[in-house]
C-alpha cells in the first residue's frame, strides 16, 4: 500500500462574535418581565380615561405585550452589537495546516 501525502500551510484570522439570537432571546425575556412588573403596577382594573372603557389584566399585559417585547429585543441588538464591536477588535491570526493522504490499496 503506498500513500502519498500532500502538507498545505496557510493562515487566517481568528476572531470572537457574539450569538444575536441569543441576545435577541434574552432581550424578549426581559421585555415579558417589565411588561408583567407594569402589569401588576398599573393594571388595576380602573376605566380608562381616554376611551371610558374597563381592560383586564390580562389585556393590559397583552397591549404592555405589544411595546416591551420589541423594546426588549432592541436592548439586545444593542447591547450584541456593543459586544460585537468590542470583541471584534481583539482578533489573532492562527495557522491552519491542511494535509491530505491518498492511498491506494492493493
Amino acid at each position: 500500500m503506498a500513500e502519498h501525502s500532500e502538507t498545505h500551510v496557510e493562515s487566517a484570522e481568528l476572531r470572537r462574535t457574539p450569538r444575536f439570537a441569543a441576545f435577541f432571546a434574552v432581550g424578549a425575556a426581559l421585555g415579558i418581565l417589565v411588561a408583567l412588573i407594569l402589569t401588576f403596577a398599573f393594571g388595576d382594573g380602573a376605566i380608562s380615561e381616554s376611551t371610558g372603557a374597563r381592560y383586564s389584566q390580562s389585556q393590559v399585559f397583552g397591549f404592555l405585550l405589544l411595546w416591551c417585547v420589541p423594546a426588549g429585543i432592541a436592548v439586545g441588538a444593542v447591547v450584541a452589537l456593543v459586544f460585537d464591536r468590542v470583541l471584534g477588535k481583539k482578533h489573532r491570526t492562527v495557522r491552519i495546516e491542511r494535509e491530505r493522504v491518498e492511498g491506494s490499496e492493493d
